[in-house]
């Protein structure tokens, strides 16, 4: 019995010095031994930690904050979810004259004119609508309601240099073409100033203060600066030299008055009569007459572009959506209650999650590992959506965010995870399948000694080590 008992004495003993091995090689490496880091790995199969380093300690997440925003939408909603627009008519309607007004009601929907995904021809279908509805002339305007999201439209939680540009865009209660325009540059020499040339759409009295320059370089170095229903906008930075039209992107600053203006474009053509010009109803709640409803594409697959491809916008969208189950108009205060409430009932560690926006754009925000490894353990083993959730991330070596990650390992597609990346933060949270077994791991980096591609192959090589 005694001889028995040794050899396995020996081997738990060996297999434990080779889990503190894989711990201590990643947290002790001189990149990252003075980094702030949370870190925790969980099988899934036996509910047992395996690997904790500063689990319960919050640290800034970036990008991997939109796991909670996803997962939460998920479960609120259901996968089949879809948002709604409609279109509505108030005043009077007599012998094919309304008068009074059309009125595109936001509902809060992401994809609306969307080159993610959604109907491209949605346009000709509202036309359609409104002559079914036996409206020829409209004496009034159309107006964009907006009123389901309050006004703070961006984040006061964002850094003043994303303000403006389209990885970081406001958040309206109408969102159209991704709330998010190109402008052209032209360039020369290296060196010198380039010149405007034209924006996509085109926006009557937008003007641009343009300080970027040309310069030898292969990519888009330029930032915008603006704020929300302001028609100026200010660029810095540098493009490739000597091209004829170089795209650059920025955000729409009154998304739902251009569709208005787009839509009264669209009717004027078909040949109907409009008397005024559009505007935006900020504050009116009141639903008039109901002609149409435009639906989204199903909630399934808009958390899928918002993790596989970590659209910011599609998150923030989620995430203020949410509120509108407690009050409208929805505030990002009222989103974080939501939040926090829902994954408290189902008691997870809420008092590690500081939650500004649901992106995680903010450099304000903080997670901790084991909120993670809880939040994925839950959609693993007790949502009835585990499937749609892991669907909707991304894949080493294979997709997204992760195409590259682990693409030459062994782990190449057998780990399902949200990446995260800002300045001086790289985080990834997921599953990693071993075939045996699944991990359910969380691993944040804050301030590193080094670049983030050093610390992305320390986060590749403890996978690795840990999965053999």
């Amino acid at each position: 019995m005694k001889r028995l008992l040794l050899p396995t004495f020996l081997f738990l003993f060996s297999v434990g010095l080779m889990a503190q091995s894989a711990l201590a090689d990643f947290v002790q490496n001189p990149l990252l031994k003075n980094a702030n880091i949370s870190l925790l790995v969980k099988d899934l199969k036996s509910n047992k930690s395996l690997y904790s380093y500063r689990a319960n300690n919050s640290a800034v997440p970036a990008s991997t904050m939109k796991l909670v925003t996803t997962a939460t939408a998920l479960e609120m909603f259901g996968p089949d979810f879809r948002f709604s627009t409609t279109l509505e008519m108030d005043g009077e309607l007599k012998d094919g004259v309304l008068n009074g007004n059309l009125i595109i009601r936001g509902g809060g929907d992401p994809t609306l004119g969307s080159a993610k995904m959604g109907d491209q021809d949605f346009m000709n279908k509202w036309v359609e609508a409104v002559k079914s509805a036996g409206i020829k002339k409209v004496n009034g305007r159309i107006i964009a309601n907006t009123s389901i999201f309050d006004q703070q439209v961006v984040n006061p939680r964002w850094i003043w240099e994303d303000m403006g540009n389209y990885y970081a865009p406001g958040i309206h209660g109408i969102s159209y073409l991704d709330n998010t325009f190109r402008l052209y540059l032209r360039s020369g020499k290296a060196g010198t100033q380039t010149e405007v040339v034209r924006t996509e759409p085109e926006m009557a009295g937008m003007t641009f203060q343009n300080y970027v320059m040309s310069a030898n370089i292969g990519s888009d170095n330029t930032y915008f600066y603006g704020e929300p229903f302001s028609a100026t906008r200010t660029l810095f930075g540098e493009i490739p030299a000597n091209k004829d039209e170089f795209a650059v992107k920025g955000d729409l600053p009154n998304p739902g008055l251009l569709l208005a203006q787009h839509f009264h474009a669209a009717l004027l053509e078909a040949g109907f009569g409009i008397s005024e010009f559009p505007l935006v109803d900020l504050f009116n709640t009141k639903v008039a007459k109901v002609i149409y409803t435009h639906q989204s594409a199903p909630l399934s697959e808009i958390i899928t572009e918002t993790n596989v491809k970590s659209n910011n916008h599609f998150a923030e969208y989620l995430f203020k959506y949410l509120a509108t189950t407690k009050a409208i108009p929805a505030t990002n205060k009222s989103a974080v209650s939501v939040i926090e409430s829902f994954w408290r009932q189902r008691g997870l560690p809420v008092n590690q999650l500081f939650m500004n926006d649901g992106s995680g754009l903010s450099p304000n925000n903080g997670v901790s590992a084991a909120f993670f490894v809880n939040l994925l353990t839950y959609m693993r083993k007790e949502s009835k959506y585990a499937e749609v959730f892991q669907k909707s991330l991304a894949v080493s070596g294979k997709s997204g965010t992760l195409t590259s990650f682990l693409a030459k390992s062994n782990l190449k597609g057998k780990v399902f995870a949200k990446s995260g990346t800002l300045a001086q933060v790289k985080s990834y949270a997921g599953y990693v399948e071993t075939g045996s077994t699944t991990l359910a791991f969380a691993i944040i980096v804050n301030n590193p000694n080094g670049s983030s591609s050093e610390v992305v192959k320390k986060m590749e090589q403890f996978l690795i080590d840990i999965s053999k």
